[in-house]
């Protein structure tokens, strides 16, 4: 169990996400009647870590998470493909009626690694596509990019992200429509997918694994319960850590919407 002193801006939800616990389990291990009060300077115990996602630096041009959030959007591992029903794909047509800036020839390449990863992750209903479409249409600037811009160097020595061997920063920079970044994630995320992402970091790139990582991102914190109930501003706030750029995942939201109904 590790200790964590809160700091200005700190909530329990935010540190739950960091240190890849829930808030019941934080407010329990310490005692705390009111999650939505919690005191700057005191001491926190952690029950127990998991690995987590990272939220994008100053300058990441895919991700637009809240840059106040401190510490990484945790990310649970899963144990392997959903046991729901496949439910039906989405269409090439759908597909960049949702992501109007995309070309054809991404969408086509695309589209059998988005309806794989969906399936696989039991987004398998309109509602659940609309919203797994939007989080990744704005995350990705409209699947654009799959690769952090960055050289991933400011990542170097982040022991919180698994980060303890020289050039960790740079080889395990974020990848995939949901950045993957840092050793521990690239290790999680490999173990319930059965891929070896550590030693080959490159494939949270490519279409055939980085769409699975974002939908094990997705599974792993049971979002589909928040669009089946169409709850889209707190399905942001638990991928994001607040509302940043809510006004264009809602737009994305809308436009799915439509186009899967």
């Amino acid at each position: 169990m590790s200790i964590h002193t809160i700091r200005r801006g700190d909530t329990l939800s935010a540190l739950a996400r960091k240190y890849g616990t829930t808030v019941g389990q934080l407010a329990k291990a310490n005692n705390i009647k009111n999650p939505d009060l919690i005191i700057t300077g005191k001491k926190l115990n952690i029950p127990g870590s998991r690995d987590s996602f990272e939220p994008a630096p100053t300058g990441r041009p895919t991700a637009g998470r809240n840059p106040t959030t401190s510490g990484p959007q945790s990310a649970g591992p899963v144990s392997g493909p959903s046991n729901a029903a496949p439910g039906r794909g989405v269409s090439e047509a759908q597909l960049r009626q949702i992501m109007p800036n995309l070309s054809a020839a991404k969408a086509k390449e695309y589209l059998p690694h988005i309806n794989r990863a969906m399936a696989e992750a039991g987004i398998n209903t309109p509602k659940r596509q609309a919203a797994f479409l939007a989080q990744l249409g704005h995350e990705s600037g409209g699947l654009r990019y799959m690769e952090e811009i960055a050289s991933g160097s400011a990542y170097e020595g982040r022991r919180d992200l698994g980060n303890t061997q020289p050039g960790d920063g740079v080889r395990f920079k974020g990848r995939g429509p949901i950045q993957l970044t840092g050793r521990s994630n690239y290790a999680a995320a490999g173990r319930a997918l059965g891929l070896d992402l550590v030693n080959n970091p490159r494939q949270a790139a490519t279409p055939e694994v980085g769409f699975r990582t974002a939908a094990w991102f997705w599974n792993s914190r049971n979002l589909n319960s928040y669009a089946d109930s169409g709850n889209f501003r707190e399905l942001t706030r638990r991928i994001n850590g607040g509302y940043n750029g809510l006004a264009d995942r809602e737009a994305y939201y809308r436009r799915a919407l439509a186009a899967l109904n």
